[in-house]
């Protein structure tokens, strides 16, 4: 299985994304299968390389459960950054809107390549902390709207 171009690989040169590419085991699912839950032990980094990954926030509405779309992963696009931070836990669930194969990058294997490249292991980490840093902005995103809104029916 080939990679897409990758926000994950950003910054490295070719022979070092071939160093971290070299730690994937592919992933295959089908349509409507999970990859995740939320809370679940992350043991694994994951990029889409065909179909897509949608990324969900369960939360209960009235007096059932609903998953609420959060963001959508696309060929090329890093998740389960979890993977990497403690405590290790993923903080939304990923399911599968179409067949979809994944890159998984175990930990443990990422790890020793950072240890053995220290400048991979940087760069990666990098790219790591800005798909974080998105995350970060559509809760904030969501959030704003939330006040926003809490804020207008105090005064209305």
């Amino acid at each position: 299985m080939r990679s897409p171009q990758s926000d994950l690989l950003q910054g490295l040169s070719e022979n070092e994304a071939a160093l971290v590419m070299a730690t994937a085991e592919p992933v295959s699912l089908a349509t409507g299968a999970v990859l995740f839950q939320l809370g679940g032990e992350a043991e694994r980094l994951y990029l889409v390389v065909r179909g897509q990954i949608d990324l969900l926030i369960p939360i209960r509405i009235r007096d059932r459960d609903e998953d609420v779309l959060l963001e959508e992963k696309r060929p090329g696009e890093t998740l389960g950054w979890s993977g990497l931070v403690p405590p290790h836990r993923f903080t939304l669930k990923a399911t599968a809107p179409v067949d979809t194969e994944l890159l998984a990058f175990p930990r443990k294997k990422l790890e020793e390549l950072f240890a053995a490249e220290p400048a991979i292991g940087h760069a990666v980490t990098r790219n790591v902390a800005a798909v974080i840093g998105h995350r970060l902005q559509i809760f904030q995103a969501m959030w704003l709207r939330e006040v926003q809104r809490m804020v207008e029916t105090r005064h209305a």
